[in-house]
C-alpha cells in the first residue's frame, strides 16, 4: 500500500514545485523582463535548486512559455458568453467583458509577458513569443465566434474586423493600466469597450 501512496505524494510534490517555479518566474519576469529572468534568479526566488527547475523545464524559454500558457488558460475560461438568463445580449456581452478584465487583473502575466515578447525582435525567436502569438490567434477566433453567435447575419469580413478591433482595444486598455497603475478601473473600461463593440456590430448588421 505504501507504493501508491508514495507515488501520489511524489506527484503532489511535483505539482506544487511546478507551481512555485511558475509563480516565481512571474514575479521575476514582471520586475526584470525577459532578458533579466534567469534560472538562477527563479531558483533563489522559489527556494528550489536549479536542478528541480530543469527537471520541469528545458530552459528559460520553456519556462516563460509555460507561464504564458498557464495564465492564458485562466484568461480563456473567462471568455465565455453568459447564458440568456444573464439578460439581454448587450448585458451578456458586458458581463463577459467584465469577467475578462477581472481575469487580467488577477493573472496579468499572460498578456504582460506576451506583449513584452511580441514587441521585441531577436535573431532567434523565443518559444514564449511563438506560444503567445498562437494563443492570441485562439483568442481572436473565440471572439469572432462570439460575434457570429450574436450577429449571425454579419459578413465574415466584418466579423474579422470587429474581432481584431476587440483584441487591439483590450491590449490598449491593459497597457494603459500597466502604465498608470491600480487607479485605472480596468473592469469599467472593458465594459465600455464591449458596449462600443456591440453597438458597432449592431450598426453593421443593420447596414448589411
Amino acid at each position: 500500500m505504501t507504493g501508491p501512496q508514495t507515488a501520489r505524494r511524489k506527484r503532489a510534490n511535483g505539482v506544487e514545485s511546478r507551481r512555485r517555479i511558475l509563480d516565481a518566474t512571474v514575479e521575476i519576469a514582471g520586475e526584470r523582463g525577459y532578458e533579466g529572468t534567469s534560472i538562477a534568479a527563479v531558483s533563489a526566488k522559489c527556494g528550489l535548486p536549479a536542478s528541480s527547475i530543469y527537471w520541469h523545464f528545458k530552459d528559460k524559454d520553456d519556462l516563460i512559455a509555460a507561464v504564458i500558457e498557464r495564465s492564458f488558460e485562466t484568461w480563456l475560461a473567462a471568455v465565455e458568453l453568459p447564458g440568456e438568463e444573464a439578460g439581454t445580449p448587450l448585458e451578456r456581452v458586458t458581463l463577459m467583458a467584465a469577467n475578462v478584465a477581472r481575469s487580467l487583473v488577477a493573472a496579468p502575466d499572460f498578456l504582460r509577458l506576451g506583449l513584452m515578447l511580441a514587441l521585441e525582435r531577436r535573431p532567434t525567436e523565443p518559444r514564449g513569443r511563438a506560444v503567445f502569438l498562437q494563443v492570441r490567434e485562439i483568442s481572436h477566433r473565440r471572439i469572432a465566434e462570439l460575434i457570429t453567435t450574436l450577429f449571425p447575419a454579419l459578413p465574415e469580413d466584418d466579423v474579422r474586423t470587429l474581432a481584431t478591433y476587440a483584441v487591439a482595444g483590450a491590449d490598449g486598455l491593459f497597457v494603459h493600466r500597466e502604465v498608470n497603475g491600480d487607479s485605472v478601473d480596468l473592469v469599467a473600461l472593458f465594459e465600455l469597450h464591449a458596449r462600443f463593440l456591440y453597438d458597432a456590430a449592431d450598426r453593421l448588421a443593420v447596414r448589411g
